[in-house]
């Protein structure tokens, strides 16, 4: 009986220990990544869709004459189910599918545009597709190529936020 109890005693404190060193880890990730998170949560990329602010950040982009001009379309948000399959742990994927149609002078205005959205606008845009295609133009100011794009704007949600 006594090297039962003892038996049992042992597992228990490898079982405590194994808990403590779990709990020390979660600790040490949660320093490490915290302020990490909290730059994704300032960028509105975790939370809920800030649906009404993408659609004011494009309009001031569109002010900032970055081409010549653009039209969108925004998708009702849907889960984001990646390939290859991705364990998000406590965390929801949901994707709201864009699609683009942009004026453009030369290509190089293309670029220019992806690179303000990703800077100027909060939140996380991926890029599925370009198409570019050359225009009958009229004018020296005119455009000159036509780009149809798709792709999606990203969320992720915390299940155990409230």
């Amino acid at each position: 009986t006594a090297h039962r109890t003892k038996k049992n005693a042992q597992q228990q404190l490898t079982e405590a220990r194994t808990k403590l060193n779990a709990a020390r880890d979660d600790r040490d990730n949660l320093s490490t990544y915290a302020a990490e998170y909290e730059a994704w949560v300032k960028h509105k990329v975790i939370g809920d869709e800030q649906r009404l602010d993408l659609i004011e950040d494009l309009e001031a982009l569109r002010k900032r004459n970055r081409v010549l001009d653009f039209k969108y379309a925004i998708a009702p948000q849907a889960p984001y189910v990646p390939v290859p399959a991705l364990d998000s742990g406590n965390f929801e994927l949901k994707q709201s599918a864009m699609t683009l149609q942009i004026d453009l002078l030369h290509e190089v205005q293309l670029i220019n545009y992806f690179d303000s959205l990703r800077s100027d606008i909060k939140g996380l845009f991926m890029l599925d597709q370009c198409a570019l295609e050359r225009t009958a133009a009229t004018a020296v100011l005119s455009a000159q190529l036509k780009a149809s794009c798709s792709g999606s704007w990203l969320t992720i949600k915390n299940r155990s936020a409230r």
